[in-house]
């Protein structure tokens, strides 16, 4: 990730531009003389816990919830930790 460094006054004057350099995947930091006082960067994608992905499942289901189980479910959550980006008509 690529760092941009600003001055509190440098940053107020074209907040929207920081913005789109946050969007494009750059971290902002904005600085009071050479201290950082923030920064700026995309959150992180949001995670579920192995309990809330078990509650999600069917209530028929046949699953058997064992060490391999959770182990199982560790590994595909691990597997696709890209943000999700459902269709616009989803």
């Amino acid at each position: 990730m690529a760092t941009f460094r600003i001055s509190e006054v440098e940053a107020e004057r074209d907040f929207a531009g920081l913005l789109a350099r946050v969007r494009a995947g750059e971290q902002v930091v904005i600085e009071s003389g050479r201290l950082p006082v923030a920064i700026m960067q995309l959150p992180s994608p949001p995670t579920r816990t192995i309990e809330e992905a078990i509650a999600l499942l069917p209530e028929d289901s046949n699953a058997v919830m064992d060490e391999a189980f959770a182990a199982d479910v560790e590994a595909a959550i691990a597997a696709h930790r890209e943000p999700l980006n459902p269709p616009a008509w989803d």
